[in-house]
């Protein structure tokens, strides 16, 4: 064959199976490459569902429960299709699988608004779903869980029941259709045979072929809001999370880290804190996965370990950035929000030249403009970043509280140089999540500590000032926000700029999960170019700013800042219109019912029509609404909100009105609310990082204070009713609550806030900068 021939032969069958693979489905989720575990006489009926003789319903769920509840939620799916009662479901972290890679991840990545709904977007969706499957990875994060296992958990869960259903007709000799599955049992014609009975019969069963979702009118659990699974063993302390684990023999570790953002260790002395009893090992760590290099003790216990470090003598350089400073970085911020250009994220009609017109016209037109900005933030999870490493002959294995088992996984693999396959990743409960735990730093610097003391296991754990001083934090940022109205009151242009740096290149690198070269700056904007609202013409750009500060993802991520920016900018519209703030809201939303019913419940629940009541102590309460879409979902909150004597904020209630599609526990739906205005509030109201000299300020909860319960406001939960798929809820009451907060001080004091965290001047002094 002639070698020209050879290649276009070659070309042509290359070309032949691109065009077949591009054009089939995405690749099932319902069986594993690999066997699950079926010890005991336990049978595995697809990749989520195994049943065992003693009629216990085994999930193998891939998402990492961190307080969510969302094992209670997904296993409620699975048992109201299987027709199981929910204290049958045991809960097992599977082994790493490409059925379990997270496709919704995908989707949200992509560079589309919510109602963007043409060609583009469906081909590059259905893409997307295909390489993720292929290649994707197995993570719990972006409130996804709900949303990328809604479709296989019906699907594991109706096709276990027919499986079983059959396998019970074909011993009582029955047509299936003559089978009734409820109750863990298979029922026919007065006799039952429990899923227990009918695995423990040794027959092979097949799995089903056909099978058929259940209508909403016959869900038993879904919409029901049992006790959680792990609320008991919670509450009681039997419930496992990373910092609990205890392995034989295993030794604690404590680590150092360079204080100066890029900094390093130039010296130390090992032999006191060798000498000091219980001390079995000094070692250095080099750095990886974007942690700090230092050097770590290794000891029979943690406070032994922690004391040690004080006897190293250590010496610091402070490394190329000795001279950074965030008040520079924010001025910097703010500066570059100013200018034009940026990358556009969407661009309808000529919102740019329709404010310059309006501003320089005489008419009845007006415009606005507005900058804000918002700090660094912190994690600050309950349970501080912890991770236990056993090396050992044959490879490793790891304990550890994580988003991304599967990084977690190469992390390990690649400090030790061993194949990814030779470490086993188990996942307990996560003491809080929020993003932090999607980074690997601490796991693979459990690696290092570990390899110096092969075959035993170490616990490497971090003290709240390592996780406060070493931590990725929420990106500072600063935008501007501008519009015209015409006489009407309605918006004719809008334009946002936003400057910030960027999330996803970094972190997919030191994270081993994306190219470096994928770009993707999505969540600089998400939040300004995806809300619900109409405008005449429409602008959102993104300014690109470098900084050696180290950022990554932090709960509701884009949304949490440009949800500030753009509901406090809506209320600054609505006061320029000279028209109450839920009225405008609405006329925005004229053409989004879905959002439209979400406000006005809103308005509805919190009595919005009438005055507050005064404070207990006969302070004055003011109302401050925001509404955000976010993952899918859509909520609007009203703030009450007071000031004291000395002119501290209080919020004394929020009222939240929520659509996230059905939801499948809705007291699980409720907790989450409360948990986000809580989270917000700490940011609003206190959360700042601050560096100086290239040092992180902040340390611990006495200069990083969180919401007190004291000061904690009640929290009402109202849902509108809906059969459409679940949606996002982790992350979707944090954006509104900063702004519902900001707005109800205007209410109250007549005054913009402008800035996080929110801070009234004092009475005597001149109003702060930027309020």
């Amino acid at each position: 064959m002639k070698r020209r021939t050879f290649l276009l032969a070659g070309l042509g069958a290359g070309g032949a199976v691109l065009f077949g693979w591009s054009v089939m489905p995405p690749r099932q989720r319902l069986r594993t490459s690999a066997l699950l575990p079926a010890d005991g006489g336990r049978v595995v009926l697809n990749g989520w569902v195994a049943v065992d003789p003693d009629d216990q319903v085994t999930l193998f769920l891939p998402k990492s429960e961190m307080g969510q509840g969302i094992h209670t939620a997904l296993a409620m799916v699975l048992a109201d299709e299987l027709e199981c009662a929910l204290a049958q479901v045991q809960i097992v972290h599977p082994t790493i699988d490409a059925i379990y890679h997270n496709l919704v991840v995908g989707h949200d990545a992509l560079p589309f608004a919510p109602d963007d709904s043409g060609r583009v977007q469906r081909v590059a969706t259905w893409y997307t779903d295909k390489l993720l499957r292929e290649i994707g990875v197995m993570v719990t994060g972006g409130s996804t869980s709900v949303r990328d296992t809604w479709a296989p958990l019906r699907d594991a869960g109706a096709m276990a029941r027919e499986t079983l259903r059959a396998a019970a007709a074909t011993t009582w000799g029955a047509g299936a259709d003559a089978c009734v599955v409820r109750d863990g049992a298979v029922h026919c014609a007065g006799r039952t045979l429990r899923f227990g009975e009918i695995v423990q019969q040794g027959t092979p069963l097949a799995p089903a072929r056909q099978w058929h979702w259940k209508a909403p009118h016959e869900f038993r659990l879904i919409g029901q809001s049992p006790p959680r699974l792990d609320a008991a063993a919670k509450a009681d302390g039997r419930a496992t999370f990373g910092i609990d684990v205890r392995r034989p023999g295993m030794l604690v570790a404590a680590v150092a880290m360079a204080p100066t953002i890029g900094g390093s260790l130039r010296s130390h002395n090992d032999a006191p804190a060798r000498a000091i009893t219980g001390v079995r090992d000094v070692v250095l760590l080099r750095g990886v996965n974007g942690s700090a290099p230092g050097i770590a003790v290794i000891a029979t216990s943690w406070p032994v370990a922690r004391n040690a470090l004080d006897a190293l003598s250590l010496q610091w350089e402070a490394g190329p950035h000795a001279e950074l400073s965030s008040a520079v970085l924010l001025d910097e911020l703010r500066t570059h929000a100013t200018r034009s250009g940026g990358r556009v994220f969407r661009r309808e009609g000529d919102a740019v030249d329709r404010i310059a017109a309006a501003q320089t016209s005489e008419g009845a037109t007006r415009t606005l403009t507005a900058d804000y900005d918002v700090p660094y933030l912190a994690h600050t999870t309950m349970e501080p970043p912890n991770c236990t490493v056993h090396v050992h002959d044959t490879g490793a294995e790891v304990w550890v509280g994580t988003q991304v088992p599967q990084q977690a996984r190469s992390a390990v693999a690649r400090v030790l140089g061993i194949a990814d396959a030779r470490v086993t990743v188990h996942v307990p409960y996560l003491g809080g999540g929020f993003g932090r735990r999607l980074e690997v730093d601490f796991i693979g610097q459990a690696a290092e500590v570990a390899r110096a003391v092969s075959g035993t296991p170490v616990q490497v754990i971090w003290s709240r000032e390592d996780d406060v001083r070493h931590d990725f934090y929420r990106p500072a940022c600063a935008a501007r926000l501008s519009a015209a109205l015409d006489v009407t009151g309605a918006v004719t242009a809008f334009s946002a700029t936003v400057a910030s740096q960027e999330i996803v290149r970094p972190y997919g690198a030191r994270a081993n999960a994306l190219p470096a070269r994928f770009d993707v700056r999505k969540a600089t904007v998400e939040g300004l170019f995806d809300q619900p609202y109409m405008f005449g013409s429409v602008r959102v750009a993104h300014r690109l700013v470098s900084s050696p500060v180290p950022v990554g993802y932090w709960r509701a991520v884009g949304h949490s800042h440009n949800g500030f920016f753009m509901e406090c900018f809506i209320d600054e519209l609505a006061a320029l219109a000279q028209v109450d703030p839920i009225a405008f809201r609405a006329r925005l939303l004229a053409s989004h019912p879905r959002a439209l019913a979400v406000l006005q419940l809103a308005a509805a629940a919190s009595g919005w029509e009438q005055p507050p009541a005064a404070a207990a102590d006969g302070a004055r309460i003011a109302r401050g609404v925001a509404l955000h879409r976010s993952f899918g979902s859509i909520v609007a909150q009203v703030a009450e909100v007071s000031l004291s004597p000395s002119r501290t904020i209080r919020v004394h209630r929020v009222v939240c009105a929520v659509d996230c599609g059905l939801a499948i526990h809705p007291e699980g739906v409720a907790q989450q609310m409360e948990s986000a205005v809580v989270f917000g509030l700490s940011a609003a109201l206190f959360g700042e990082i601050t560096i100086e000299a290239g040092r992180v300020v902040q340390g611990n909860f006495d200069r990083y204070p969180a919401l007190r319960m004291a000061d904690t406001p009640e929290v009402m939960t109202h849902l509108v009713p809906s059969n459409a798929p679940p949606e996002g809820v982790g992350e979707i009451g944090v954006p509104p609550i900063a702004p519902a907060v900001a707005n109800a001080l205007f209410a109250l004091t007549g005054m913009r806030l402008r800035r996080l965290p929110l801070r009234l001047p004092p009475l005597s002094g001149a109003p702060r900068t930027g309020t």
